[in-house]
């Protein structure tokens, strides 16, 4: 009976945990994609087919790239979105669920595990950790998967080998005795558990260590017999480890100058590193996605005194190990070990911007918050029969604190919007928050405000070539590609291998009009980066104007074979397959764009066009209204769809009245000065039967063609004017297209 209300109490506590944790994430939850979820889930097509689980497992060891992720091999990560994403696709709250449930099950198990080294406190520290807010930064953020599933396995592993090396209750006297011999079921499960844990991120590979630092403190000594099982795993966390490290720097990029720390220096990181955690975890105040990155500076005999004071602990936390017991030195050594990977000393990519994340201490946070919740336990006993009465309501005050802060904490995580904003109001000179941020701003148009970030980081960081391309990109944009010139050549200058920056300042010579160069350029950038869709898409736009249909024919199919789902590729190859009369060919391409982006006019046009080839105008006029709900001022779409209101010989289709209401409204947009455009309204006009305003505008039209040296179209408007002359109406029979109308490719 005893037994039962003991595991029914326990129970209840877990539970409590794990509501505790799910009320604290609500805001997070209710959160959208941020940096890097885009490129774990959103445009990772490893997730979309069971040919992208193989590519996951086997991206170690693939000859072609197929990991178009971080480039580290966590393949348990994406295996758990590659499930999500077949349970409920790219809706985000199902990856923030489990990411919010991984990290309360985390809770559980560090509950479970300090209960079992009878750590006291061991609840209170399980709910310190499921409620700080330094963890919102591994738990709202998706990409952050790897941080609290690697952190289920950890935990999980080293329960199960406690279980093996620590099967009862254990002294100071040794061993548990006969009961060691049934565990080694256990030593296996802790093996396959750790194994699991490295592939879902290597920090993990401190378990060991840290495993041999537990049974000691317990022990008081150690034997081959507690040294020997672990070999394995030492082997194991190793080899991964280093796996990591070397990927970090050859694949990553974590190498160069930035990173170019002497040793001494990477000591004066570490110990300051060290410090600013344990910081963190008694104070949490102002927690940044990106903090500043100091200075390091051998000479400044302030920063020295990091590592020493760090030394100093260690060294008194041993001399008086008799005295308060070893279980404080073990909580240290447990946080600076398990802290090992980002202290500096191995290169780490995100070393660029900061030599700090909240992130970087999910794991190693352990330690001192199971070492602060003792110290509370064993504080609040000297206070005698009052200790419940004190402690309960303290204990209650502070996690309702944490709880409070991690819920303020999670709407920074809304979106990448307002997580960088958020980033830039705590630290304006994080310059990777401003490119982000100008980045998201370009994507909407938001030019001006785009460049206004750039240019800031241009200002951060000198010469940085992502932002020298991108504000260059922003100018072309903006039709200014004289002055975007400059900015490529330097980009280019500072890193010879940009294929972006190639591709961008092709972009910019093809809108000087210097197709030849254009086309060199983006050569290019195709040959740096074969797998880019976008490179080869704009390759094909300058063949095009070059007239080499076919090699852009060939381009085009290409990049559909790197991106099935790039909707301009199949727009701009439908185009140039009608061009050479391949219209059912062309039609698979323009119904692909719309599928797959129903708000891109440009490929409404194009099926409206082929469909008008083919002589199906109702299904045409509905494609024309919907590409012009979509751009009001785009002139195309409102042209075409003038012209079949105008001159279409069945009345039934015919509007006269609103062919006039686009045609004037292309002509407006385009300041009166397109022939064709003008052509169209002349049209409507003597639709209506309003042939003397027809007349008029034909004339216009006819000069406008002339000084622009189009002939043949005044040759053809001037036909169309001696019937105006003559009142006659336009209208063409169903079986002949409007004059001029074809598939366009959109550069």
């Amino acid at each position: 009976m005893d037994a039962q209300c003991t595991k029914l109490r326990s129970v209840l506590w877990a539970m409590l945990l794990v509501a505790m944790t799910l009320v604290a994430y609500i805001p997070a939850m209710r959160g959208g994609y941020v940096w890097d979820d885009d490129a774990h889930v959103l445009a990772n097509i490893t997730l979309r087919d069971v040919e992208g689980l193989g590519r996951i497992w086997g991206a170690l060891w693939a000859d072609e790239t197929y990991y178009p992720i971080t480039t580290q091999y966590y393949p348990m990560v994406f295996t758990s979105f590659w499930v999500e994403y077949h349970l409920w696709g790219l809706h985000p709250l199902g990856y923030h669920v489990t990411n919010v449930l991984l990290h309360a099950v985390n809770a559980v198990l560090l509950w479970f595990v300090l209960r079992r080294l009878s750590v006291p406190g061991a609840w209170l520290a399980a709910a310190i950790f499921a409620l700080h807010p330094v963890h919102v930064e591994s738990v709202a953020w998706i990409t952050e998967r790897k941080n609290v599933l690697s952190a289920a396995f950890y935990l999980s592993a080293m329960l199960a080998y406690l279980r093996f090396n620590l099967p009862g209750d254990t002294t100071a006297s040794g061993h548990a005795g006969d009961t060691r011999g049934v565990q080694w079921r256990f030593y296996v499960l802790a093996v396959i558990l750790y194994l699991l844990a490295l592939l879902s991120k290597t920090v993990t590979c401190s378990l060991p260590a840290a495993l041999l630092l537990l049974i000691w403190w317990k022990r008081d000594r150690l034997s081959w017999r507690d040294i020997v099982p672990l070999l394995p795993l030492f082997a194991a966390g190793a080899a991964l480890g280093l796996a990591t490290v070397w990927m970090e720097r050859t694949q990553v990029g974590a190498m160069g100058e930035e990173w170019s720390l002497p040793f001494i220096g990477r000591c004066l990181v570490a110990g300051r590193v060290l410090w600013f955690y344990a910081g963190k975890l008694v104070w949490p105040h102002e927690l940044i996605f990106i903090y500043p990155r100091w200075v390091v500076d051998v000479a400044s005999w302030p920063q020295w005194l990091f590592p020493l004071a760090a030394l100093v602990v260690m060294v008194l936390l041993w001399l008086r190990r008799r005295q308060i017991g070893k279980g404080p030195l073990v909580a240290v050594l447990v946080f600076a070990g398990t802290l090992t990977p980002a202290l500096g000393f191995f290169n780490v990519y995100p070393m660029l911007f900061s030599y700090v994340a909240d992130h970087f201490q999910y794991l190693a946070s352990i330690g001192l918050i199971a070492l602060f919740s003792a110290g509370v336990v064993r504080v609040s006993a000297r206070l005698g029969p009052r200790r419940k009465a004190v402690g309960i309501p303290t204990s209650a005050i502070l996690l309702a604190a944490l709880g409070g802060l991690v819920w303020n904490r999670g709407y920074a995580y809304q979106d990448a919007e307002t997580l960088w904003r958020d980033t830039i109001d705590r630290n304006p000179s994080a310059w990777i928050a401003h490119l982000n941020l100008g980045m998201i701003l370009d994507a909407r148009d938001q030019v001006d405000l785009a460049m206004a970030h750039y240019k800031r980081v241009l200002h951060l960081k000198r010469d940085y070539p992502d932002a020298l391309n991108l504000l260059g990109a922003a100018l072309v944009k903006k039709g200014r590609a004289t002055e975007a010139i400059p900015h490529f050549v330097k980009a280019l200058e500072t890193w010879p291998g940009y294929a972006e920056a190639y591709n961008n300042f092709g972009k910019a010579l093809f809108q000087l009009g210097k197709f030849d160069e254009a086309v060199d350029k983006h050569a290019t950038a195709v040959r740096l980066r074969p797998d880019s869709a976008e490179a080869r898409r704009d390759l094909a736009a300058a063949l095009i104007k070059q007239g080499n249909v076919k090699e852009a024919i060939g381009q085009l199919t290409e990049a559909l074979r790197q991106d099935p789902s790039h909707v301009q590729a199949h727009s701009n190859l439908g185009s140039l397959l009608a061009g050479q009369g391949r219209l059912e060919q062309a039609m698979v391409h323009f119904r692909a764009a719309v599928r797959l982006a129903p708000d891109y006019a440009p490929a409404h046009a194009n099926l409206a066009t082929a469909l008008v080839l083919q002589n199906r105008y109702p299904e045409a006029i509905d494609r024309l209204n919907h590409a012009v709900r979509l751009r009001p001022d785009a002139p195309g779409p409102l042209n075409a769809l003038a012209r079949i209101l105008a001159t279409h010989a069945d009345a039934d289709l015919r509007d006269p009245d609103r062919a006039i209401t686009l045609a004037e409204r292309a002509c407006e947009l385009t300041g009166r000065r397109a022939p064709a455009l003008l052509d169209t309204l002349a049209a409507a006009y003597a639709s209506a039967g309003r042939f003397g305003d027809a007349v008029a505008t034909a004339r216009r039209a006819i000069a406008l063609a002339s000084s622009a040296g189009a002939r043949d179209l005044a040759g053809r408007i001037h036909q169309r004017l001696q019937q105006y002359e003559a009142k006659q109406p336009p209208y063409l029979p169903t079986t002949q297209p409007s004059p001029g109308l074809r598939p366009r490719a959109t550069p």
